[in-house]
């Protein structure tokens, strides 16, 4: 049976989560909600479903809905989340949230906490690994392809440079960290999703001459170093249109162990593998000249479309909603989330002490459910 579903922020984004819901075989779009009256309206009269302007008004309206899918914005693209999350959290209705969880790392904690305290599922849109080049790259890790990992890069921004360059304008004008608040969630959950949990951070951000010259206020350039729990040692260079990446395009990740590599460009484009010299099928050391790799497989997806990521992230927590995983089995959920933030905060911490080393705080023990002991 589908789930009963009501997406909450009717913007960009919730249109765009609203579109997947209607579409999934396994939800049953219900009811929007927006505080503006003109875009709920136009959002509901679009799906053909109840429209409002409070959630608590809706909550009431539609005792059957199962899951509320949290699509408002704020500052720093996070700042009015938490009320919607808990207010859903408290009715017992499983959320799915946008990303960041929150700007507001206190809130985040406590958004997850009471995930914890009513038993609900809180899930986070974290997109980028919901796709097939990050499925091949799970292979490959699998498979044992990579070994012992030892590194990992990670390179984000968007296209851009002091021809293009506008100041930041609306509401985040005045919000020095707004890019690594609203953006680094990303990175920093792909890193994690594949190499394990962050123990060590240290960042140095800045901002091109351009900026400075405007009085823009944004911290746009990060550069970020950090170690894993695993020992793994790894780089994030992020950047808000200052600068045009090359080879990877505007989102590359590449993660190197002691059997091979491999990398993922433009999110949902390619992944490439190169196998460590002597590995089965690979060329033999002494037939590669100096510094020369063994040929790699390249799995190109013909796939330019980005907001893919969009339908196939919301029908993962649909899937494990349905199938009623136990909730620390929640693929990208609100604790992944939450690690995220933390990282984040770490970096800025680092920045703002001059890039210091600094430990994030620890993430909440996974206690499992008795209930559901898979």
């Amino acid at each position: 049976m589908a789930l009963n579903v009501a997406v909450v922020g009717m913007k960009n984004i919730g249109n765009t989560h609203a579109d997947a819901h209607a579409s999934d075989d396994l939800a049953n779009l219900v009811a929007v909600c927006d505080v503006v009256k003109e875009r709920a309206k136009e959002a509901a009269d679009k799906h053909g479903v109840e429209a409002y302007i409070d959630l608590q008004q809706m909550l009431d309206a539609h005792p059957d809905l199962d899951i509320i899918d949290v699509c408002t914005g704020g500052y720093e693209n996070g700042s009015w989340h938490y009320e919607p999350v808990i207010e859903a959290l408290e009715a017992g209705k499983h959320v799915l949230c946008e990303k960041p969880l929150s700007n507001c790392i206190d809130e985040a904690r406590r958004m997850v906490a009471k995930a914890d305290e009513t038993g609900s599922y809180l899930g986070c849109n974290l997109n980028h690994y919901f796709t097939e080049p990050a499925k091949q790259a799970e292979t490959y890790i699998a498979d044992d392809k990579i070994g012992q990992m030892l590194f990992c890069l990670h390179r984000m921004g968007f296209p851009g440079g002091a021809l293009t360059f506008s100041p930041t304008q609306g509401k985040n004008a005045d919000c020095r960290y707004f890019h690594m608040k609203a953006f680094l969630t990303h990175p920093f959950s792909i890193m994690r999703h594949f190499c394990g949990d962050i123990t060590h951070v240290q960042a140095f951000c800045d901002q091109p001459g351009f900026r400075k010259t405007t009085s823009d206020q944004l911290i746009s350039i990060n550069s970020i170093h950090v170690k894993f729990a695993s020992g793994c040692m790894g780089y994030l260079l992020s950047q808000r249109g200052d600068a045009t990446f090359g080879l990877g395009g505007w989102w590359s990740v590449e993660v190197g162990g002691t059997n091979g590599t491999f990398c993922i460009e433009n999110c949902v484009e390619k992944c490439t593998y190169w196998p460590t010299p002597g590995s089965e099928g690979a060329a033999k050391p002494e037939d590669l000249n100096l510094g020369e790799s063994p040929a790699p497989t390249v799995h190109d997806t013909g796939n330019t479309d980005f907001n893919s990521t969009f339908a196939r992230r919301i029908h993962a927590f649909l899937e494990d909603v349905t199938n009623n995983v136990p909730r620390e089995k929640l693929r990208a959920n609100g604790r992944d989330a939450l690690a995220a933030l933390e990282y984040t905060f770490a970096a800025m911490d680092s920045a703002e002490q001059g890039g210091v080393l600094v430990r994030p705080n620890p993430l909440p023990e996974l206690k499992g459910d008795p209930h559901n002991d898979v």
